[in-house]
């Protein structure tokens, strides 16, 4: 592969223009973010009011799928806008985005629940997320290669940086808008009807961003090209149509965008997850932990991106990725600890057992959401994944209805293979509340006590998990715009970037939930980005380029 470098090349400063084109960029990406974002911290009210009419363990996984759907979409948005972006130009494309982005979260805003529409709803709102994947499918590979062709030699992972920052800015202006309008109006009115204000301010972020947008010019690269006349007729074909430049997009996607989006999504979204639904820390108060290390962490992206430009993209990217897959399991062990003291004595001291035919025993990944899984295995194992409950697995004889061993007590489960819906949910009743009274008598409570949160010491974890993200996120952008000639280089970054993120990254807590509930190991989901990031750092060191020392302007792949 050649590497036409500029090494020696002087860094200049930034001009005026540039701090424009950077500020333009970004604040309109942190709006696009924060639209997209909104879905995921408010999963459980979206749950309750788009998904109510199936069980809860359902509904749950639903809505962690409906808000997956927008990242399985993505790198057909890549695809879609990538095209658009290499024949038309960066500018218009990530404007097209935004307006996308923009619309179709004000109506989420709008849009009526289950009670009133039925079925109709939730269809309706996993189509706005698709459309919002799409939209966002085509707006960061824009925004990153706009910023790195505006960008001096020497400093593309600074310049870069800025943009790296937007996705974590974005969550956390969701988190505060939602936190203030929750504060404000108080949980009931929130739950009701005050979610849906978060949505509808999106209307005025659109209108601030097309009117940024709208005072950008062409990047010059682009410009150069066209003029050049040396633009791809064909850039998704010759992309990925080709074996030479198909190949750059398989170590992008392997060694770099799939670990660091397992990375990215561990440290801020499983981690808003783990708080809320496994240490049943409450909704405001995990937010609020989240956002703190959110403000502490971030300015650590634009230091990533500036030492890359001194170290290289290698060491740091993969080095964040080998870090996080040695630390998860200790740092979310001490979440535990630190969140709800209660539940880690519980798992110590009150070991619980499921004895069931391993036959009946589904592995409940559902990624349509509307699967039911009524064995007497898979009851019984929902039940205690919902409510954080370690158990160990114990063979039972086939046809044998499954059991749970709380200390000395056996609860029976029950098969609701041949139950209609009536008799099902009157056994589920009755069994949840029969195992709640057990598993709450043996010191498992049902959410953390505020008094024995020591919080000092979540938020430091949380901001190492956070820093592990500015590792891997911080250099990403300028590393991508790299790899691909400036013909092909909106299509060629963009597809890996939202494979790695949207399916390996936005598949992470419905994967991770469905691991815990077969294995009945709390922590076990974190396997899934363990092995991940442990995949990308062998083949981003063996096989991935460094590319810090490139001229994009010659750069021909």
């Amino acid at each position: 592969m050649a590497n036409a470098t500029a090494t020696g090349v002087k860094a200049r400063p930034m001009t005026r223009e540039e701090k424009k084109v950077i500020f333009a960029s970004s604040l309109g990406t942190v709006f696009e973010w924060y639209d997209f974002y909104l879905y995921g911290s408010l999963s459980a009210i979206i749950a309750a009011q788009f998904f109510s009419g199936v069980n809860p363990t359902a509904g749950f996984i639903f809505a962690l799928m409906a808000f997956a759907a927008g990242f399985a979409v993505r790198p057909f948005g890549a695809l879609v806008f990538g095209r658009l972006g290499d024949l038309v130009g960066r500018k218009y494309t990530f404007l097209v985005t935004i307006v996308l982005m923009g619309l179709s979260t004000f109506i989420v805003g709008v849009l009526p629940t289950y009670a009133t529409w039925g079925i109709l709803a939730p269809v309706i709102l996993i189509i706005l997320r698709l459309v919002q994947g799409l939209a966002l499918g085509g707006e960061y590979g824009g925004a990153a290669t706009y910023v790195a062709e505006h960008a001096p030699q020497g400093r593309r992972g600074y310049y870069t940086s800025f943009i790296q920052t937007t996705a974590t800015l974005g969550l956390f202006l969701s988190l505060i808008v939602i936190l203030g309008t929750r504060t404000y109006l108080g949980e009931e009115a929130f739950a009701a009807w005050g979610w849906r204000i978060p949505f509808l301010i999106s209307i005025v972020l659109l209108g601030i961003s097309i009117w940024i947008r709208l005072q950008l010019q062409e990047s010059p690269a682009f410009k150069q090209m066209k003029e050049d006349g040396t633009q791809s007729k064909a850039p998704l074909t010759e992309a990925f149509g080709t074996w030479k430049n198909a190949k750059v997009g398989l170590l992008a996607l392997f060694g770099s965008t799939s670990g660091q989006a397992v990375v990215w999504y561990t440290g801020q979204f499983y981690a808003l997850f783990f708080l809320t639904q496994t240490l049943k820390v409450d909704a405001a108060t995990a937010n609020i932990l989240i956002a703190i290390s959110l403000a502490i962490g971030t300015p650590f992206f634009i230091f990533f991106g500036w030492l890359s430009d001194k170290v290289g993209r290698k060491p740091i990217i993969l080095g964040g990725c080998l870090i996080a897959a040695i630390a998860y399991f200790p740092l979310f062990n001490g979440l535990t600890k630190f969140a709800n003291p209660d539940l880690a004595a519980a798992q110590a001291s009150a070991p619980v057992t499921v004895v069931a035919d391993p036959s009946e025993c589904s592995f409940q990944f559902n990624p349509v959401g509307t699967a039911q899984f009524r064995s007497s295995c898979d009851i019984a194992k929902s039940f205690l994944a919902r409510n954080s409950v370690n158990y160990s697995n114990e063979a039972a004889p086939a046809g044998t209805v499954a059991q749970v061993k709380v200390g000395d007590q056996v609860i029976a489960s029950f098969d609701g293979l041949a139950l209609d819906a009536g008799a099902f949910k009157e056994q589920s009743a009755a069994f949840n509340t029969k195992l709640t009274e057990v598993i709450r008598a043996a010191g498992y409570p049902a959410k953390a006590d505020p008094a024995k949160m020591n919080t000092v010491a979540i938020v430091a974890i949380l901001t190492l998990l956070v820093l592990f993200v500015t590792m891997v996120y911080g250099p990403i952008a300028a590393q991508l715009v790299e790899l691909f000639p400036t013909r092909i280089r909106y299509s060629g970054m963009s597809l890996p970037y939202h494979i790695g993120n949207g399916w390996f990254g936005g598949f992470l807590p419905t994967t991770a939930f469905a691991m815990v509930a077969a294995t009945g190991d709390i922590y076990y989901g974190l396997w899934y980005p363990i092995v991940v990031a442990l995949m990308t750092f062998v083949v981003g060191l063996l096989f991935v380029p460094e590319t810090k020392d490139r001229d994009i302007f010659k750069y021909e792949g």
